[in-house]
């Protein structure tokens, strides 16, 4: 199975879709599409859409989904076996206001964050 996921670094959303990943074992391309404008101009050329995360999995792009949906998807086209193991961060949820509150000021502190 060849997946391609376009994540932020940080990002409650991305960080569910990795947490399914890990979930699974499963081996997958991170691209970042906050640091690379290339990445994030392919994203939004193959979802036909601007938001994120996205993943592709074997050609099929998902798109502005969260944990939770990537890991029905895999489950309900038999791609993966459910399993019962936990994931160490919510699979369906956004940063809290604590995290952006903390990344805005690690962001502050470095050279700016591009949004495209």
């Amino acid at each position: 199975m060849e997946i391609k996921a376009y994540l932020k670094p940080q990002c409650g959303w991305s960080m569910g879709v990795r947490a399914i990943m890990d979930k699974y074992s499963l081996e997958y391309k991170d691209l970042d599409i906050i640091n690379n404008p290339d990445i994030y101009a392919e994203m939004v050329e193959k979802s036909g859409q601007p938001l994120s995360p996205c993943v592709e999995v074997d050609g099929v792009m998902l798109a502005d989904v969260s944990g939770e949906e990537v890991e029905n998807y895999l489950i309900s086209n038999k791609l993966v076996d459910e399993s019962a193991n936990e994931t160490s961060v919510p699979t369906n949820s956004p940063c809290t206001d604590e995290e952006h509150e903390r990344q805005r000021i690690e962001r502050s502190q470095t050279s700016p964050v591009r949004f495209f």
